[in-house]
C-alpha cells in the first residue's frame, strides 16, 4: 500500500504532454487557476492558487501564450509564469513557402534563415508548417521552430484528415499538395472550392493542371508575368510540362484551402 501510494504521488507530479495555454491580459490568478485546471496543466486549482499566493504571483501574473506541460508541479509552474511568455511574435501568413518563413524568422532574430531552410528541406516539411501566429524565443534552434509549426499542422490539418468522411480520394500528402496550389491560385477564399474542383476535373481527364504557382515555385520565387520560357521549365514542379500533382506542396496552405481540396465544389468546369 505504501509503494502504491508513493507511485501515485510520483505520477501526480510527473509532467505530461505539452499544451499551449493563452492567459489574456486582465485575467486574475483565480481565473488562471481554473483555466490551467481545464487544460490539465494542474491537478488542483486550489493548490496552484496557494502556491501563487505564497510566491506573490497573484499580484504580477503576466499575460501571454505559454508552452506548458500537463500535471506540472505548482511550484515549477509558478516559476514559469513569473518569467512570462517572452519571445517575439511571428505571423506566418497562409501561402508562405519555407523560404519566406525562414526570412521572417531571421528578421525577427529567431534563427538563421539558411538553417531553417536546410532543416525543412532535409525533413521534407514544405507545406507542413502551419500558418498562424507564433511566439518564439530569440536565438531558438531552427529545428525547434520547424517542429512547433509541424505540431500545429498535425493538430489542425492532420486531425481534420483523420476525421474526414467519406474517406478522401487522395492521400494526406496529395491533399496538402493540392491545397497549397489552391492557396496560391485563389484571390478569394470563396473561390477555393471551385479552383480545387477544376484541378480534380483536369486530373480525371489526364489534362495538365497548368497552375502558374507551380511554375513560380520551380523558379524559386513568386514571379509575376510568367514568360513562355518560364512555362517550359523542366522542373518536376512545373505542371505546364508535367501531368498530375507536383512531388509535394509549394507553400503552407491554411485550413480553408485544405478543406477546399478535401471537399471541392460540385462542378464540371475545366477552367476558372
Amino acid at each position: 500500500a505504501v509503494l502504491a501510494a508513493a507511485g501515485a504521488g510520483v505520477w501526480l507530479f510527473l509532467p505530461g504532454p505539452e499544451v499551449e495555454v493563452t492567459i489574456p491580459s486582465g485575467m486574475s490568478a483565480a481565473q488562471a487557476a481554473v483555466l490551467l485546471k481545464q487544460k490539465g496543466v494542474v491537478q488542483s486549482a486550489r493548490l496552484f492558487r496557494a502556491a501563487a499566493r505564497l510566491s506573490g504571483l497573484e499580484r504580477r501574473l503576466k499575460p501571454g501564450t505559454y508552452r506548458l506541460r500537463r500535471r506540472m508541479p505548482p511550484w515549477r509552474l509558478v516559476r514559469v509564469l513569473e518569467a512570462g511568455a517572452g519571445g517575439v511574435k511571428i505571423v506566418i501568413p497562409e501561402g508562405f513557402c519555407a523560404r519566406q518563413i525562414a526570412e521572417r524568422l531571421e528578421a525577427a532574430g529567431v534563427c538563421p534563415a539558411s538553417e531553417f531552410v536546410r532543416y525543412v528541406t532535409d525533413n521534407l516539411l514544405e507545406g507542413y508548417l502551419f500558418p498562424i501566429t507564433y511566439n518564439f524565443e530569440p536565438g531558438s534552434p531552427a529545428k525547434i521552430a520547424a517542429q512547433r509549426m509541424l505540431r500545429e499542422f498535425k493538430r489542425r490539418v492532420e486531425a481534420e484528415f483523420a476525421r474526414a468522411s467519406p474517406l478522401p480520394r487522395l492521400t494526406l500528402h496529395q491533399l496538402v499538395t493540392l491545397a497549397s496550389i489552391v492557396e496560391r491560385e485563389a484571390a478569394l477564399k470563396a473561390e477555393q472550392p471551385t479552383i480545387a474542383a477544376v484541378y480534380y476535373n483536369r486530373m480525371r481527364l489526364r489534362m495538365r493542371l497548368e497552375a502558374d504557382p507551380t511554375v513560380q515555385y520551380a523558379l524559386g520565387y513568386w514571379k509575376k508575368g510568367l514568360t513562355s520560357a518560364d512555362l517550359r521549365n523542366p522542373s518536376p514542379y512545373n505542371t505546364y510540362v508535367r501531368y498530375g500533382l507536383p512531388p509535394g506542396p509549394i507553400c503552407s496552405p491554411g485550413l480553408d484551402a485544405f478543406w477546399a481540396a478535401l471537399k471541392p465544389a460540385s462542378t464540371k468546369a475545366m477552367f476558372f
